[in-house]
């Protein structure tokens, strides 16, 4: 059996690299960690080892870390001829990611101030297994769905005796 770390990375494909990093670096303070440039491969390297159609072509690789936790992997690809839409969180294979935040209400203000789109809320839930759970959707600029949370001590759950979730040092 392998030992698990933790999560290493989120990866995931953007419109527009220099908007996505932009965008990271505005409202969650991101730093670039690194970069690649264009990736240079084969055909058959692209088909067999990353499942995309052979003509497509990695752009440029960007990961970035936003405070601890896992880092964001953003790919940005050329030769895709089927451009569909992100699909919603209801749908198979939708998805949001979520960052921790001292305040979700703050940082919702704060963002909302910069102009992205928060959604309504924040939402506190004062009771079950989430109770203790600030949290609040937002969407990027090109539409993906992310979450801020923040915790006010244990949830519900972990004060029943269920394991604890992961939060920074400082939660």
């Amino acid at each position: 059996m392998m030992k698990i770390y933790g999560m290493e990375h989120v990866g995931f494909t953007v419109p527009n690299l220099d908007e996505a990093v932009h965008f990271f670096e505005t409202a969650f303070g991101a730093v670039t960690a690194m970069e690649t440039g264009p990736v240079v491969v084969d055909d058959a390297f692209m088909a067999r080892r990353l499942g995309v159609p052979e003509h497509c072509r990695i752009e440029n690789i960007k990961v970035l870390r936003c405070g601890n936790g896992a880092n964001l992997e953003l790919f940005e690809y050329s030769g895709e001829t089927q451009q569909s839409a992100l699909k919603r969180n209801s749908e198979v294979g939708g998805f949001h990611f979520a960052f921790q935040v001292d305040d979700a209400v703050a940082a919702a203000d704060n963002l909302r101030e910069k102009g992205v789109d928060v959604l309504e809320g924040p939402t506190y839930i004062d009771a079950g297994p989430m109770k203790g759970l600030t949290w609040v959707y937002l969407r990027s600029p090109w539409g993906q769905y992310l979450e801020l949370v923040s915790r006010n001590g244990p949830l519900g759950y972990e004060e029943a005796g269920g394991p604890t979730l992961w939060a920074p040092q400082s939660a």
